[in-house]
């Protein structure tokens, strides 16, 4: 039996981060989203006899490939296989503040059992992990070890677990003095539907599920955008409500898919926004936190004919530079767009008014370019870089990202403090080319990155609307007015983003 230790220090005080640990939430916040996916949670916390079922990858290139791949298909094929195995863990001992234990039931290998132990270190707190492990028989040799080299693949795991418990234990501490609140989720199940809700669990706080079935446990509320079903005693006791949910804007742009993607945004905000607006009178303060896009300038807003390949060489308001050849970066007070999704946020975005005009705090996140191998653009690269054939996606657009955990940390963010309100571009403060991004991204993973992707195939997956706006949209927003208010972000720039979530 091989053994494997890893220890971190932590500024926070030793039971402050045995809490975190023993919340709802903790181990979907520490599951890297390059090694699997928690599948269910503990069903008793730290508690001896609680039972957690996840699902992991293989080790290295092949499992990042792996998840990536079976996230892109899953989000077209709901239900289809994954490229994991399943792993069953039990929770077998637990002294209270000092240490927990948990062993693999079932799963790829022969043993494992991991001791988690905290000890007082000045104001904070030292972790010390140990694992024991063993390898199934066929690989219980030294070359099959060396290949796999599982001590390099746990610090790599240990890496990325020690980041993130490092950071949330920040946005936690900050908020320290801000009272738990009871938080409504829409599309709760989502990619940042279902990291927000763990962080905020984590956190302390209490989350409600906003579920189109009928309950099925207490912290799940039942609505219907469709049929305007939202009863407005369920959400009473609520502090906020975070409006995450729509018809997915990933797919082709028929016109059936156009009307699908308006329509659930419109009725869905709507219903959320005059629910808590017929719930003002109560006198409670209540703030509504809704997703946006920034798709809100436009695709193209730097050009001013939106119809052009290219800016207008005579210049105008929206194409000049910031003084180093690049257009000014869009702020929360440049105008609309006015192509399909520029619309359909328009459309969003207007639907809370009869929250904000009866008094509700509101927050409209316009979100950029999402970055984790669990879903969306990066997801879809992943496979083709690993196989040695990713390139760009164009070549000067410009792309205004944002990492997984710092677009669910904004929406903590703005729960939480309440200078927060109106229009906040959700993007970091380094906007990247479409050649940059992709040599970055090559660079992190060792492998080319010179095959440009062809137009043709955004095109046919898009439609020739879809793909424009989409695939080649070219946006440089600006992450200033978030910043002024105080919010520090986990990764500022694009490599440190992608080490992080790929484990490189």
């Amino acid at each position: 039996m091989a053994v494997f230790e890893y220890h971190s220090h932590l500024p926070q005080p030793r039971t402050e981060v045995f809490d975190w640990f023993s919340r709802p939430g903790a181990i979907v916040r520490l599951w890297p989203p390059f090694g699997g996916r928690v599948r269910r949670p503990p069903s008793d916390g730290l508690n001896p006899g609680s039972q957690t079922l996840l699902s992991v990858g293989l080790p290295g290139r092949a499992g990042l490939a792996g998840t990536a791949l079976s996230a892109v298909v899953g989000s077209r094929i709901p239900g289809s296989p994954r490229a994991e195995v399943p792993w069953r863990a039990r929770h077998t001992q637990l002294d209270p503040g000092r240490s927990f234990t948990d062993v693999m039931e079932s799963g790829p290998l022969a043993s494992w059992r991991h001791h988690h132990s905290f000890s007082d270190e000045g104001p904070g707190c030292r972790m010390r992990d140990t694992v024991e492990y063993s390898l199934p028989a066929p690989l219980a040799n030294r070359c099959a070890a060396r290949a796999l080299d599982v001590p390099a693949e746990l610090s790599r795991i240990f890496d990325y677990r020690t980041a993130q418990l490092k950071d949330d234990l920040a946005l936690h501490h900050a908020f320290r003095d801000v009272a738990p609140l009871t938080v409504a989720v829409t599309g709760a199940t989502g990619l940042i539907g279902t990291q927000l809700c763990a962080l905020l669990e984590s956190g302390g706080h209490r989350v409600l599920r906003m579920v189109r079935h009928r309950p099925r446990h207490d912290g799940e509320i039942q609505w219907d955008p469709a049929s305007g079903t939202l009863n407005p005693e369920d959400l009473a006791g609520c502090d906020a409500v975070v409006h995450l949910a729509g018809h997915p804007i990933g797919g082709r742009f028929t016109e059936e898919n156009k009307r699908k993607i308006l329509e659930s945004r419109r009725t869905g905000t709507d219903l959320v926004a005059r629910t808590l607006a017929e719930l003002a009178s109560d006198g409670r303060t209540r703030t509504l936190v809704s997703a946006s896009a920034i798709g809100y300038y436009g695709a193209h807003p730097h050009h001013p004919n939106p119809s052009r390949d290219a800016p207008d060489p005579q210049g105008g308001p929206d194409s000049q530079g910031s003084g180093d050849g690049l257009p000014r970066p869009l702020t929360e007070q440049d105008s609309p767009g006015d192509d399909f999704l520029a619309q359909v946020t328009r459309v969003w975005e207007e639907a809370c008014r009869p929250a904000s005009d009866a008094g509700v705090r509101v927050v409209n996140v316009r979100t950029g370019l999402v970055l984790t191998p669990a879903g969306g653009l990066l997801a879809q690269f992943l496979p083709l870089y690993l196989a040695g054939v990713g390139g760009p996606l164009g070549d000067r657009e410009q792309q205004s990202w944002i990492g997984i955990d710092d677009i669910v940390s904004i929406y903590a963010f703005a729960l939480l403090n309440d200078r927060v309100e109106g229009p906040v571009n959700a993007v970091a403060p380094e906007p990247v080319s479409a050649r940059q991004f992709a040599t970055t991204l090559g660079r992190v993973l060792h492998r080319p990155s010179l095959v440009p992707v062809p137009s043709l195939g955004p095109a046919l997956l898009l439609g020739p609307e879809g793909a424009r706006e989409i695939a080649q949209a070219d946006q440089r927003v600006s992450s200033a007015h978030l910043e002024s208010l105080g919010y520090q972000f986990r990764h500022r720039d694009l490599e440190s983003q992608l080490r992080h979530v790929l484990g490189r």
